[in-house]
């Protein structure tokens, strides 16, 4: 299974979406240690691409789903 479609999965489902959001690390917990680099980088591409929308805070950074591209997200996910 491709490591954005998990990520995208594992935001959807505990809809962080928005307002909502979660530390990068969080992402990660659920994957086996070797693929944790590889899941940075899919989260730095779906940052790219505009599908995860990123929020600094004072604690680190924080990502969301963006809910103007949920139908897209919806598509990827069902894959």
């Amino acid at each position: 299974m491709d490591i954005k479609k998990i990520i995208l999965r594992k935001l959807y489902r505990h809809r962080i979406i928005g307002g909502k959001h979660t530390a990068i690390e969080n992402l990660t917990k659920s994957l086996p240690k070797h693929l944790i680099g590889d899941a940075k980088e899919a989260v730095n591409e779906l940052i790219k691409e505009g599908i995860i929308l990123t929020k600094r805070t004072s604690y680190g950074l924080q990502v969301s789903l963006n809910p103007e591209k949920i139908d897209e997200i919806s598509k990827i996910i069902e894959e």
